[in-house]
């Protein structure tokens, strides 16, 4: 089978990056990755919330994770972050069963459960919903906007640069360290939802990950103002490399958490 160019998996994505500067990822089996995925879901769930600004804290998540309420928190801020756990609970499942798919189908499914009364419409793609005008930017401060495809009635654009993408993903990025990385930004940066992008493909990235036997990856918290930085200038860019870098920095083997303090939740 001939391999894509950099140039043909740039038309199919819309960003490259220098694919001999990454570090091979190491595998080990699927129950490994899963078991400490669970493991460390409540540290899961807060750091995504926190990357979008939710002001619960780690011991509020735990308390909330384990069915009780916490008071003097609005209800969107504790609606976003069960949708974080439905969603990491719902990937955890379709990889033990072993159904998790690079796939349309899988993402619609976790946006569904991520975005669920936060997006303007949410389990289907801009445009295949009764909204077929409005098309969302993603805000770049003083380098203005990112303006991502058109939404368009049926949303069959976003459809097929979706499966493209997707496709020469599972073709020609044979490692799955790599493919995982690059679909998140694939994701991130065609914004195929109203809202919840970055979440949801974040999710798709560690159904990838765990599949292979690879630590789920998880951006710290404390990463969140880099981790935005970053961001900025692959939109800007279209150069992943340095948010590929990133990424594999904050996997769990590169990135120790401090002990949790007692009443944080954890032992």
């Amino acid at each position: 089978m001939t391999m894509a160019t950099d140039t043909e998996i740039f038309d199919k994505l819309g960003f490259s990056w220098d694919r001999d500067v990454l570090p091979a990822g190491s595998a080990t089996t699927t129950e490994r990755s899963l078991y400490r995925y669970k493991q460390m879901m409540a540290q899961f769930v807060f750091d995504a919330s926190s990357l979008e600004g939710n002001p619960f804290t780690f011991p509020e998540v735990k308390t909330l994770l384990d069915g009780v309420t916490v008071g003097g928190r609005k209800v969107s801020d504790q609606q976003q972050v069960l949708n974080l756990a439905a969603a990491a609970t719902e990937l955890f499942d379709m990889v033990k069963k072993g159904t998790f798919k690079l796939d349309k189908a899988t993402s619609d499914r976790l946006h569904a459960l991520v975005a669920r009364e936060e997006a303007f419409e949410w389990g289907h793609f801009r445009g295949e919903g009764e909204e077929a005008q409005i098309t969302p930017r993603v805000a770049l401060g003083e380098l203005d906007s990112h303006y991502p495809p058109e939404t368009e009635p049926g949303g069959q654009n976003l459809v097929d640069l979706f499966n493209n993408g997707v496709a020469v993903l599972n073709a020609d990025v044979p490692h799955p360290q790599e493919r995982a990385m690059a679909h998140f930004l694939f994701g991130a940066l065609q914004q195929f939802y109203f809202d919840g992008n970055k979440r949801t493909a974040r999710f798709m990235m560690n159904g990838v990950l765990m599949s292979e036997g690879m630590d789920a990856i998880s951006v710290p918290a404390t990463r969140a103002q880099e981790f935005n930085e970053k961001m900025v200038r692959f939109y800007v860019d279209k150069d992943a490399t340095e948010m590929m870098a990133f990424l594999l920095d904050c996997r769990p083997s590169n990135a120790p958490r401090p002990r949790p303090t007692v009443g944080a939740g954890g032992t």
